[in-house]
């Protein structure tokens, strides 16, 4: 399985690119939360409006855990934003007994808090509408714009392509193996992947430590990770107490193994909608798709007489519905007919069955749509003191990546380092 290829594949527009890089700088690149509701002014739990450069999502709550007193739980956020972006986003924390709406002083010089405001809730997870991008494409020439313009302008009529960028599959892009490994209960070959120098590729300076383990050295390939390396450091030190293999994994925690498995099923929608690109049925559905209802979040199963039908056609055409694939699990509903057999054949080109996703208790299920809107696009081509650039706006909907939407835009390989995800640290 080594080796199998996360990133996508297909492009959803043709014709050239611009090229150029982003996020030369962190204010190269801004995103913004599209709140999914204003805090209503009372209650225990005070909403915080934040401004972060260059700071991780974990630090980020471990400032405003000290700042406040409180405990991790205490502390709500509707999604994770990129370490390297100016980004800003809405905690909660919860403080009951405790009136008003003042913030202890932060003393941090990278993070900043715009206002705050009671509300009745914690912030969870998906309590938001989606995000708001303006980024920076430098080392490109600003005549470009046109182009860029059109190009965007295209996949608001037709919808963007919902891939998963390689933020979800880590700096080595091996998520997907860990967690397709993790599904198989293959305990060694997760720790091998992790630790050891078979695996996909590394940086070179991790050589040394990775041969170490590769020797049996636990203590050795211990002693040249960082703390900034939980899970490889957690992993070690369960071998050096000679800890079963399972028992080593398990150790890295929860999230952790979420995430992996998360990584897995994640790849496996990008190959699914790769195969949906490559038939130019994007914007099409069949009798026994899934189609997802982009206003609800909610599916339901295409039947031929929807198919027949006129209203199928034009709702497309809106994009208030589009086809939707797997993210696989228990829950997971299926469809039928040819979607159903593109989505099994991803499946076993990880080695993995239906049965294994469906019982495996870091896997819950759901359907996630294959495009989605892309909303309030601006395109300027420019020259400021770091040079020519094109400065691009727009919205998409929560869990949509911008980096997607710019690499139809940019063309070449898929954007390295550009994540909005960090659950894992890496």
């Amino acid at each position: 399985m080594t080796g199998i290829d996360a990133l996508p594949q297909r492009f959803a527009t043709t014709g050239p690119g611009t090229g150029g890089r982003i996020k030369v700088r962190a204010e190269d690149f801004l995103v913004e939360e599209i709140g999914l509701y204003e805090p209503c002014g009372e209650g225990e739990h005070l909403y915080i409006g934040i401004q972060k450069s260059g700071v991780a999502h974990g630090e980020l709550l471990s400032v405003i855990r000290r700042a406040f007193g409180v405990s991790p739980s205490a502390i709500g956020y509707a999604g994770m934003k990129d370490k390297h972006a100016v980004t800003r986003q809405t905690l909660s924390v919860h403080l009951p007994g405790k009136g008003g709406e003042d913030v202890p002083d932060l003393r941090h010089q990278r993070i900043a808090v715009l206002w705050a405001k009671r509300h009745r809730n914690k912030l969870r997870v998906g309590h938001l509408r989606g995000n708001r991008f303006v980024i920076r494409i430098r080392e490109v020439d600003p005549l470009h714009a046109p182009l860029v313009h059109r190009r965007l302008h295209e996949l608001m009529r037709s919808g963007a392509p919902c891939y998963f960028g390689p933020q979800r599959f880590g700096y080595r892009l091996n998520n997907h193996l860990l967690g397709a490994r993790l599904v198989a209960e293959d305990w060694k070959g997760i720790l091998d992947e992790l630790l050891g120098s078979r695996g996909m590729a590394f940086p070179e300076h991790q050589r040394e430590r990775r041969e170490r383990y590769d020797a049996g050295d636990f203590d050795g390939a211990l002693a040249q990770w960082s703390s900034a390396d939980r899970a490889e450091v957690i992993a070690l030190r369960a071998l050096i107490q000679r800890q079963e293999h399972s028992a080593a994994v398990r150790a890295v925690g929860t999230v952790t193994l979420r995430f992996w498995a998360s990584a897995f099923s994640s790849a496996i929608f990008n190959r699914v909608l790769d195969a949906r690109l490559a038939r130019g049925a994007l914007c099409l559905l069949e009798a026994g798709d899934l189609a997802w209802k982009h206003d609800s979040r909610a599916c339901f199963r295409v039947t031929p007489a929807d198919i027949e039908g006129n209203e199928l056609a034009g709702r497309l055409e809106r994009l208030e519905i589009s086809p939707s694939g797997p993210i696989w699990g228990r829950d997971m509903l299926r469809p039928e007919g040819r979607a159903a057999e593109e989505e099994e054949r991803a499946l076993r080109e990880f080695a993995a069955t239906p049965a294994q996703v469906e019982s495996c208790r870091w896997l819950e299920g759901v359907r996630r749509p294959m495009r989605c809107s892309l909303q309030d696009v601006d395109v300027e081509g420019g020259f400021d003191e770091h040079g020519p650039n094109l400065r691009v706006a727009f919205e998409l909907p929560r869990g949509m990546y911008a980096t997607v939407v710019l690499r139809e835009v940019m063309r070449g390989a898929m954007l390295e380092d550009e994540g909005t995800e960090e659950e894992t640290g890496r």
